[in-house]
């Protein structure tokens, strides 16, 4: 099965199996925009994924029909995303030819770019804008290990649904923040999506995708650094991280375990940025767009402004789609909204996309 990430049947559930919880999502279109039907969330426990692969598939399932059960979801079509080490994108120049002819020679091209044998990877592209003039064009050429998508299909199909679209978190993430309508077209914006386990950086110039990136940083490394520094468990770490006093303990004792990852966290982003900016024509980038549960740390937005030297938001997907206050709390949605990126990106996928 291929997995796409930009084309657009029949609706789905966007199911973002994430290293710290299970997200659902399913949205109903509504005129030109979209009302929320379902959101589901379900906790895992560390370790369940690592690095984007999934380590302990019975917790997953166990996860989703939890979801399932508990918000009376009936749609069993779903789309997933992947991402970590397993995820390869690549900005490559070809000679100018039909879509047609490069799905034929994808395959002779990419073996160049892909650190695995071609036979082990599902391969994907998308011609880019194309150069006024030029013998050349620009193509996102995409590879994602079969093995690691056949596990989150395995899973998926174990838990009673069926997999329909696998993409990646990034370009999900793009979808989802393209209907918020907060990523001026005319801007370079790097889109940060910190989880758990993952950081995923994507950096936009005119709404397309030139940059993307995976890091083994996330919010799980500030859990990690407090219970370190104060001696205490993760789940009282991972309570001190988000400024609720633990043990006598308060968050400005966790500050200097905070601010080391916050560093790390900025220089990885940096130097991104600084690749982007090598390798592009254009060196300005105009914002950086913040997402993902680690989105919501505490200092981290003013803390990576000062440090990047360009302005920082969180962006909230969910400001974008209608949603009955009857049936979910507006509060709770403005407050849970950065997580969901890669779910509300999923949910906008329909049942056959390529």
């Amino acid at each position: 099965m291929m997995f796409s990430f930009l084309a657009r049947k029949k609706d789905l559930v966007g199911l973002d199996i994430g290293a710290s919880s299970v997200k659902a999502v399913q949205l109903r279109r509504v005129g030109k925009g979209y009302e929320l039907l379902h959101l589901g969330m379900a906790p895992l426990n560390p370790e369940t994924i690592v690095d984007g692969v999934i380590m302990d598939g019975g917790s997953v399932i166990s996860a989703i029909q939890q979801i399932y059960q508990e918000h009376g979801i009936k749609t069993k079509d779903v789309a997933v995303a992947v991402s970590g080490h397993s995820v390869i994108v690549k900005k490559i120049r070809m000679q100018q030819m039909k879509e047609e002819e490069l799905a034929e020679s994808i395959q002779w091209e990419a073996e160049q770019y892909i650190p695995f044998a071609i036979e082990d990877v599902n391969l994907d592209f998308q011609i880019l804008e194309p150069r006024e003039g030029s013998a050349e064009m620009d193509v996102l050429l995409v590879a994602v290990k079969r093995d690691v998508i056949n596990d989150y299909l395995t899973v998926i199909s174990s838990a009673g649904l069926n997999g329909q679209v696998v993409d990646v978190d990034a370009f999900a993430l793009e979808n989802a923040y393209e209907i918020s309508g907060e990523i001026p077209r005319d801007q370079t914006v790097a889109l940060v999506n910190l989880g758990a386990m993952v950081m995923n950086i994507n950096i936009l110039q005119r709404g397309v995708t030139e940059f993307t990136r995976d890091s083994a940083i996330g919010g799980n490394r500030y859990t990690e650094s407090i219970q370190k520094m104060l001696g205490l468990s993760f789940a009282q770490a991972e309570k001190l991280k988000m400024g609720t006093p633990v043990e006598g303990r308060t968050l400005s004792e966790a500050q200097p375990a905070i601010d080391m990852v916050n560093t790390e966290l900025a220089g990885e982003i940096r130097r991104s940025m600084d690749f982007f900016r090598s390798s592009s024509q254009s060196d300005t980038i105009h914002k950086v767009v913040l997402s993902g549960g680690g989105a919501r740390l505490p200092g981290l937005m003013n803390f990576l402004g000062q440090h990047l030297e360009v302005p920082v938001e969180v962006v909230n997907p969910l400001r974008a789609i209608k949603a009955d206050p009857k049936k979910f709390d507006p509060e709770y949605l403005e407050f849970v909204g950065p997580q969901l990126g890669v779910a509300v990106g999923l949910a906008l996928r329909q049942v056959g996309d390529k």
